[in-house]
C-alpha cells in the first residue's frame, strides 16, 4: 500500500476512536466498539495500533504536538501576535481540525478533552504524557510572553509563566464551558481576552497589552 493510502486509514481509525471516547468514555469503550465505528477487521486496526491505552496516548500526542508547534512558531516572532489573536488562532484550528467529529449534534473534542483528563486520574502513562505536553506548551508560551515584555507590550514585573499558566487555563475552561455548555466560537473567548488585556487598573499610566 502507498503511504498516502496508510496514513488515511491511521486518520480513520483514530477519528472512530476519538468518537467512540467522546461518546461513551474510554472505560466504557472496547476495541470491538473501535472496530465498528471504523468499519474495519480486528487484523486492519490491530497492524497501527496495540489497543485502547495506544489510541488514546495517540490522539493526545497528536493535538498537543499541532498546539506546541503553533506557540513554537509564534515565539520565534518578533514581536509574537497579540495574545487574543493568537489564542483564537490557534484554538480555532484546532477546533477546525476536527469539525467533521460530532457526538450527538455537538463537536466531539470538547468531549474528549474532559474524557482525557479523567482518564488521566487512573493512567500514569498518559498523565505523564499529558505533563509533558503541558509543560511544553507552558514553556512555549514563556518565550511568547517574553517577547511580548521585550516589545513593550506587555509589563515586565510579571513572571513569564505567571501569564503562561493563566493563558492556558482560559483555553482549558473554554473548553470545558463547550463541553458542559455547548458549542461556542472561538470569538468568544478572542474578544473576552482582548477587554480583559486592554483594562487599566488603579494606575492608568501604567503599561498594558496593547
Amino acid at each position: 500500500m502507498s503511504q498516502e493510502h496508510l496514513d488515511a486509514r491511521r486518520r480513520q481509525i483514530l477519528d472512530g476512536a476519538a468518537l467512540c471516547f467522546a461518546r461513551n468514555g474510554f472505560h466504557a469503550t472496547s476495541m470491538q466498539d473501535v472496530l465498528k465505528e471504523v468499519d474495519l477487521s480486528a487484523g486492519a486496526v490491530y497492524r497501527y495500533f496495540s489497543g485502547k491505552e495506544e489510541l488514546i496516548g495517540a490522539i493526545v500526542a497528536e493535538t498537543l504536538g499541532s498546539v506546541r508547534e503553533a506557540f513554537e512558531e509564534a515565539a520565534r516572532q518578533s514581536p509574537p501576535p497579540p495574545p487574543d489573536e493568537l489564542v483564537a488562532s490557534v484554538l480555532g484550528r484546532t477546533l477546525a481540525a476536527r469539525e467533521s467529529l460530532v457526538v450527538d449534534g455537538r463537536p466531539a473534542f470538547p468531549r474528549l478533552v474532559i474524557q482525557v483528563w479523567t482518564e488521566t486520574l487512573r493512567n500514569e502513562e498518559l498523565a505523564a504524557l499529558l505533563r509533558e505536553g503541558y509543560g511544553s506548551v507552558r514553556a512555549a508560551w514563556g518565550r511568547i510572553v517574553e517577547g511580548y515584555q521585550e516589545a513593550g507590550m506587555m509589563r515586565a514585573d510579571v513572571a513569564p509563566d505567571h501569564v503562561a499558566r493563566t493563558m492556558i487555563a482560559s483555553v482549558l475552561g473554554f473548553i470545558a464551558q463547550q463541553s458542559l455548555f455547548g458549542p461556542a466560537p472561538v470569538e468568544v473567548l478572542r474578544d473576552g481576552l482582548r477587554a480583559l488585556t486592554g483594562m487599566r487598573g488603579g494606575d492608568a499610566g501604567g503599561s498594558q497589552v496593547g
